[in-house]
């Protein structure tokens, strides 16, 4: 019995890969939302699965961390090649891209204090752009934790976004923790608007640097 379990489970996997798998993260490599992902598959896929899928990839590419940034853990960041067999069947192959890691950080603490002429979203794209081949700075996330604490304080607090941006937030399954995503020009957007409506507060991991900046409201 739970051979045949196993069996069915294995299974559903592979038909949901050679399906939707890398698709889905095709689409999410491309910038695409959860939803519009949903909307672009050529076989009907459950919600929960592309979430969950998207969400993995991301933690499979470094795009989300789990532990905070400089821990000293080996991460590694990987990319998924298909390949073809003799009958054209294809299947994907996980292949590792970046890895980083080693050594805890020792973080120099700084705190950003917006000015006139450097808002924080200029200063936030200016270091994603200096940034945009090592891929090693993050941003603090607790998404996660304000949305099953205040869920409809969290909602409104998200209106001030963009749709895009709102839906590439709530198209995520969030965990219940602090969680870091890597700061992208669309994580920049989404922090620099939050913080302007006093809606953001959390950290930036300049990792290249050792700088730890703190985004604070009362700054």
């Amino acid at each position: 019995m739970a051979d045949q379990k196993y069996f069915i489970q294995a299974l559903s996997n592979f038909m949901f890969e050679t399906a939707s798998g890398g698709a889905i993260r095709h689409l999410a490599d491309h910038g695409y939302t959860v939803g519009e992902i949903l909307e672009r598959l050529d076989f009907p896929t459950p919600l929960e699965r592309i979430q969950d899928t998207v969400w993995k990839h991301f933690l499979d590419k470094g795009i989300l961390l789990l532990d905070e940034p400089g821990m000293g853990k080996k991460q590694e960041a990987y990319e998924f090649v298909a390949e073809y067999d003799n009958y054209g069947r294809k299947t994907f192959r996980r292949v590792t891209v970046q890895d980083f890691g080693g050594e805890p950080i020792q973080w120099k603490e700084t705190f950003f204090r917006e000015e006139k002429e450097t808002p924080l979203l200029a200063y936030l794209l200016k270091h994603c752009e200096l940034d945009v081949q090592r891929n090693f700075a993050y941003v603090s996330c607790d998404f996660g934790l304000r949305s099953r604490r205040e869920p409809e304080r969290f909602m409104q607090a998200l209106e001030v976004l963009e749709k895009p941006q709102r839906d590439y937030i709530l198209g995520l399954p969030w965990e219940r923790r602090m969680v870091y995503h890597r700061l992208d020009q669309r994580m920049c957007r989404i922090v620099a608007r939050l913080y302007e409506q006093k809606e953001y507060q959390g950290w930036c991991y300049f990792i290249e640097k050792k700088e730890k900046m703190s985004i604070s409201l009362n700054t």
